[in-house]
């Protein structure tokens, strides 16, 4: 691979995180806005954006990074040997960069007071960090199943698992170190107090080394048989 090559990936996984956080927070601010008060709506709305911005973004910049935003993914892919450490590193320090960018983004479009606000929205205990394991969990079986069997049907899975994840996980379904930093800075719906974040964080990577390896034995017993 050049490093002309390279280079497109990296812009490929910035744009689509700053995407994908601006959404995930622009959509927040909206929802909570127009929802007067009534959680439920200000989470749908988040919820139905956040699905389907993912669909789209991994229908166009897929072919060109494979659509990581996701420094749990990327972890992934760098365990099965998919990636190498340099790469790696590159894509989890854009990822994250761009997260809190996205962050930013949607604070200037929607005219909040300041760009970078700190959360106070409480977000821990062992239910929030169980959630947040099952919704890792859950996003990565979906990749690296998809990836295996339906390839085509990749787009369309990962943006429904995390429509669902939102709803039946206690955390809804941050799943994503970079998205959990930059919501640390939003005083919205989809925010998280920054002391509680590390927890989430450690919780995602351990879930993903474990989906990891559980599913390469698992997709290994298939090519056995």
């Amino acid at each position: 691979m050049t490093e002309f090559t390279f280079v497109r990936k990296l812009v490929a996984e910035m744009i689509g995180t700053v995407f994908l956080l601006a959404t995930v927070v622009g959509s927040g601010i909206m929802a909570e806005s127009l929802a007067g008060g009534n959680v439920a709506i200000a989470l749908l709305g988040n919820t139905i954006a956040t699905g389907c911005i993912l669909m789209v973004l991994i229908l166009i910049f897929g072919p060109i990074s494979g659509a990581h935003f996701n420094p749990a993914v990327t972890l992934s892919f760098w365990l099965q040997h998919q990636i190498s450490g340099r790469e790696a590193m590159f894509y989890v320090v854009v990822q994250t960069i761009a997260a809190i960018t996205g962050a930013v983004l949607a604070h200037i479009m929607f005219d909040m007071p300041n760009l970078v606000m700190a959360s106070t929205k409480v977000r821990t205990g062992v239910g929030q960090w169980t959630g947040e394991f099952v919704a890792t969990f859950g996003l990565l079986a979906t990749i690296l199943g998809c990836i295996r069997l339906r390839p085509e049907a990749l787009p369309y899975a990962v943006g429904l698992y995390i429509s669902a994840a939102y709803w039946f996980t206690s955390s809804t379904s941050f799943a994503n170190p970079a998205v959990t930093i930059a919501r640390t800075l939003t005083e919205s719906f989809s925010g998280i107090l920054f002391t509680h974040a590390p927890a989430f964080i450690v919780v995602q990577i351990v879930s993903a080394v474990v989906v990891t390896y559980l599913f390469k034995w698992l997709y290994g017993e298939l090519r056995a048989n």
